[in-house]
């Protein structure tokens, strides 16, 4: 396994395992004012006992539902190589009340999507296929990245922030399936400005994300939904995770729904 992935399997992280960095919507999504979470009771640094590990992960959990108002979530902990804990808490669907399960229960990761582009762009650098301190615009065959500064956008911009991009969020989230368009003319329609020279100044893009996993598809010759699949998912075993647009028929019932609170 590459060295870039181990650091990804051994963190404590809620499981995310759907979507796209243009996150759709077409559920409720949850929304709340921050709130004090009660202080768990700590836990050892090391690792050897599971059920010390499941009554600490419980209270964090517990705390994290009630303060921010979640209807549910899961929490997966690797250890070594192996799950070491698999448990779903709260409701997938409050209306009917599901359970939500570890092992069926799928969530729309929103940014956490990033990771499996930066995954993704890391797998062709270490492949020799790009370059991270090139120009992104060599990559690029029917779009290119305007250059005002004259110092070229990197790929290393784009996986670190600091691209110079304006913030611009338009087009993120679409209400329903039919509203979806394709990855490179969501860049052409919404590109934002370039503001600051590269490599100064830090800012969130979700632009520089989507324009890295389009390189993805240039480079690799393959939709980017695809390349997660074949080069990501598939080695992990995660066979219930994908990028696809609309979802596929047979995890459309096992789809977290969202809800806004008050």
């Amino acid at each position: 396994m590459s060295t870039f992935l181990r650091p990804v399997l051994r963190a404590l992280m809620i499981v995310a395992i759907i979507s796209l960095s243009a996150l759709p919507i077409w559920t409720r999504a949850a929304s709340t004012e921050p709130q004090t979470v009660p202080s768990p009771i700590g836990l050892g640094q090391d690792l050897t006992d599971p059920q010390e590990l499941e009554a600490f992960v419980d209270g964090v959990i517990a705390a994290q539902l009630q303060a921010y108002h979640i209807p549910g979530a899961t929490v997966s902990v690797v250890k070594d190589g192996e799950i070491y804990l698999a448990k779903g808490y709260g409701y997938a669907d409050l209306e009917i009340p599901t359970p939500v399960s570890a092992d069926r229960t799928l969530f729309r990761p929103g940014s956490v999507s990033k990771l499996f582009t930066w995954t993704a762009v890391m797998q062709l650098a270490e492949q020799g296929k790009v370059d991270l301190n090139t120009d992104v615009n060599i990559y690029l065959r029917d779009i290119k990245i305007p250059d005002p500064y004259h110092q070229p956008v990197t790929l290393a911009h784009l996986l670190t922030h600091t691209a110079g991009f304006e913030s611009r969020d338009e087009g993120l989230f679409v209400r329903q399936t039919e509203e979806f368009i394709p990855l490179r003319d969501y860049l052409v329609r919404y590109r934002p400005a370039r503001i600051y020279p590269p490599g100064q100044i830090t800012a969130y893009s979700n632009y520089g994300a989507a324009l890295a996993g389009y390189i993805v598809e240039q480079v690799s010759g393959m939709l980017y939904e695809e390349y997660i699949n074949e080069s990501i998912f598939k080695p992990l075993g995660m066979t219930r995770s994908t990028f696809s647009r609309p979802l596929p028929t047979e995890l459309v019932t096992d789809l977290a729904v969202g809800f806004n609170y008050g």
